[in-house]
């Protein structure tokens, strides 16, 4: 067996900070630059998500929104810019990933995710990223997830109060995000417009969500799967809960 490359130069020195860590190495590095990561949503959770993500040396990366960069975005979805204004954000999006990392290579789609196209983008990703605020497109993108075993890094922020899950459909015991959310009973919309949104949260939200989708390329460390975390931003406290799997679930639940 031959050994395995070396990084180019140009990488030891651009990701060397990974190469330091144990939890990380050459092979960890090696592993992120291949892969491929899935993010619905260009707003203020992708945003963070897909910078650090980018940053962070992942391969090739899809991003998929139908909205357009808007004035009121400004405040906290910091990929794009008020020269962006008017534009695709998948393509703001695309221009801010290419100055900051022009080796990753950025897909951008213009479209909603709906069902149809979610089944054939998470049958070729990594990891998913949920970074979107409907609750249909979320059980969208879970029922495709859990068709692919794909892992799914779910994120959400509102007023001030966010939450992130690994949901990790490769494992039998672990739950989905139909088996805590239950596709038949939505909770009632609250959007960003309508109910307004301290602008750092979504950022770490965002940020970690980057976070738990490296560890899971890396294959380091533990990830957030069969937990939801919430963040009370207001007093900065945390709440860890243990989420258990629905053996009745539409999705994931055993169909006998």
């Amino acid at each position: 067996m031959s050994e395995p490359e070396e990084l180019p130069d140009a990488d030891l020195l651009r990701y060397s900070r990974h190469l330091l860590l144990d939890d990380i190495g050459v092979e960890g590095q090696r592993r992120i630059l291949q892969s491929h990561v899935l993010i619905i949503g260009a707003g203020g959770l992708g945003s963070p998500a897909a910078m650090y993500l980018a940053c962070s040396g992942v391969g090739s990366i899809t991003i998929v929104d139908d909205d357009t960069v808007d004035l009121t975005n400004l405040q906290r979805q910091i990929m794009h810019s008020t020269k962006s204004i008017g534009q695709a954000k998948v393509l703001s999006a695309q221009k801010t990933l290419a100055q900051l990392n022009p080796s990753v290579q950025v897909q951008a789609l213009q479209t909603r995710a709906d069902a149809q196209l979610l089944r054939t983008l998470v049958a070729v990703a990594d990891v998913v990223l949920d970074c979107c605020d409907n609750f249909q497109t979320r059980q969208a993108i879970n029922a495709a997830c859990v068709q692919h075993g794909v892992q799914l890094v779910s994120g959400a922020a509102i007023g001030m109060d966010g939450q992130i899950a690994v949901y990790d459909p490769r494992d039998a015991n672990a739950p989905c995000y139909a088996c805590v959310f239950a596709p038949d009973a939505p909770p009632e919309e609250a959007r960003c417009a309508t109910m307004g949104v301290l602008a750092p949260l979504v950022g770490v939200i965002g940020a970690m969500q980057a976070l738990e989708a490296l560890k899971l390329l890396a294959r380091t460390g533990t990830s957030l799967s069969g937990y939801l975390l919430m963040l009370d931003a207001r007093s900065m406290e945390w709440t860890r809960l243990r989420v258990q799997k629905n053996p009745a679930c539409a999705v994931c639940g055993d169909p006998h």
